[in-house]
């Protein structure tokens, strides 16, 4: 289970939750779930990225609960949910499926929002039943389909067989992260963020990705350079928003333009000027008021009076 670093103060530091729960997934994993804000309220489900956790959404989370119930968990292996054995595709949409049947009352609908890893668990589940009772409408930010490390540009280097292979090495490191020392934000402000990220962004995401055991980095990492979900894509059948930084070097602006292209129902496409991969922390008011939208315009809200 990932050690606790995030900052304790601050637009990052977490919320308190109204209530936590575990989930329980198919295989068994316990997934860790914080629930904020009013009970009733329009409902919002977060998946967070490799490396990351409940953590990751503290800006949107602080913003949203005062009047939608915010429903956020640890991807198994990270935060609070310990590690399991299984890592795959299918144990993410598994999971997901666990934490919506977990939270959501039958026929309640939410809208759930993945950044990175987090949309490829939205893509892997598109397909499976509680999704499709749940879902609707989508947020993806920052993320892709397939061909995640032959697209990245983390290697400043022409694209082919040398740059895949040593994003692929550099990607899939065993090495542990260390402390989060000057050297070590620089780095992961390269490799993550946007040039202009301002230095407390950069502090909540060091201390977020340093948390997160090695063993766990390393197992996702595998399994996300060999992920294809473009057959999610297609079966991702509910309105769906894509936001995109145009300083991704994880997942770049081409692979949200071709999941636009592919999706049956994208409501738009946004390509944030000089943003990183981390949109929710680099620009936590566009992310949070995308959701927002989505559930204005795609959750019916049933008030006491006309139930």
């Amino acid at each position: 289970m990932s050690r606790l670093l995030h900052v304790d103060s601050g637009p990052y530091a977490p919320p308190a939750p109204a209530r936590e729960l575990t989930a329980v997934s198919a295989d068994g994993a316990r997934l860790h779930v914080e629930i904020h804000g009013p009970d009733g309220a329009p409902a919002v489900v977060l998946a967070h990225g490799w490396t990351c956790s409940t953590a990751f959404w503290a800006a949107q989370i602080r913003e949203l609960a005062a009047d939608h119930r915010v429903i956020a968990y640890d991807q198994r292996g990270h935060g609070r949910s310990p590690a399991s054995p299984a890592c795959s595709a299918e144990a993410l949409a598994d999971d997901l499926e666990a934490v919506l049947e977990a939270t959501l009352t039958p026929g309640e609908q939410a809208v759930i929002a993945g950044h990175s890893m987090g949309g490829m668990t939205v893509m892997a589940a598109s397909g499976r039943a509680a999704f499709r009772a749940h879902a609707a409408a989508v947020l993806l930010c920052s993320t892709g389909s397939s061909r995640l490390v032959a697209a990245s540009t983390v290697v400043p280097i022409r694209a082919g067989r040398l740059r895949t292979w040593l994003t692929r090495r550099i990607l899939g490191s065993r090495a542990p992260l260390g402390p989060v020392t000057p050297l070590a934000r620089r780095i992961l402000k390269y490799g993550t963020m946007g040039a202009g990220s301002a230095p407390h962004m950069v502090e909540a995401c060091s201390r977020i990705v340093h948390a997160c055991p090695r063993k766990v980095r390393y197992s996702w990492s595998q399994v996300l350079d060999l992920l294809d979900l473009d057959h999610g894509v297609r079966e991702l059948r509910v309105p769906t928003a894509v936001v995109v930084g145009t300083a991704d070097r994880l997942t770049p602006p081409p692979q949200a333009r071709a999941l636009a292209a592919a999706l049956p129902q994208c409501t738009g496409i946004v390509e944030l000027p000089g943003i990183g991969h981390m949109t929710p922390i680099e620009a936590p008011g566009l992310v949070g008021g995308t959701i927002r939208e989505l559930v204005q315009a795609h959750i019916q809200v049933v008030s006491e009076e006309s139930a």
